[in-house]
């Protein structure tokens, strides 16, 4: 097939389509305005909301040694809960990148990211918080803080550094516990498996 039989093929593909006629003028989208003084208050409150209801502290922190891996549990959570968050057997149902962010949007940042997970009913989660090289950088000094806001939530059962594929100590793996609504269905559910 040369140029010519493509060239008649498309002339009969395109037979009967009307071309769409030429605009002489370009229509710019509106940039938007000044924000209005409704949206303004709305943006305070909401920031005042937040402020208030973030308990996460930013007070004085211990920082950690930059090279050590970090875990927790609370009490009553099986040791094999731990095990198995060290050694990445818990998919991860949702990560955060707070690398290179200050310190007060790392606060802001892991406090939504752990109250949106746990109203979403997720159970484990990777918060990517970057690796220092020694113990003053701002990186260690983030992993520090988080490490000290994940023991303030009452959700969260344990944490450990992630795996070294998922980042190493420059990342934390979390697991949060049931909510009431899905230990309210487990309960549920094996009652039903019970009866006769």
């Amino acid at each position: 097939m040369d140029d010519n039989d493509d060239q008649v093929l498309f002339s009969k593909e395109m037979a009967g389509v009307i071309p769409l006629k030429p605009r002489d003028r370009v229509v710019p989208i509106k940039p938007p305005g000044p924000p209005t003084e409704a949206q303004l208050a709305r943006r305070e409150s909401a920031q005042r909301a937040e402020q208030t209801s973030n308990f996460l502290s930013d007070e004085f922190v211990e920082l950690l040694p930059a090279n050590d891996p970090v875990e927790y549990r609370r009490d009553g959570i099986q040791t094999g809960v731990i095990d198995k968050l060290r050694q990445g057997r818990y998919h991860v149902d949702a990560r955060i990148n707070i690398t290179r962010r200050s310190l007060e949007e790392c606060r802001r940042e892991v406090f939504a990211f752990i109250r949106e997970a746990f109203d979403h009913e997720l159970r484990t989660l990777l918060i990517i918080h970057g690796r220092g090289r020694d113990d003053a950088s701002h990186a260690n000094i983030v992993r520090s803080y988080v490490v000290k806001w994940l023991q303030q939530f009452e959700e969260v059962q344990a944490f450990a550094s992630a795996q070294t594929h998922q980042g190493g100590v420059g990342a934390t793996t979390v697991a949060l516990r049931k909510s009431p609504r899905a230990s309210h269905r487990n309960r549920e559910l094996h009652q039903r498996r019970r009866a006769p």
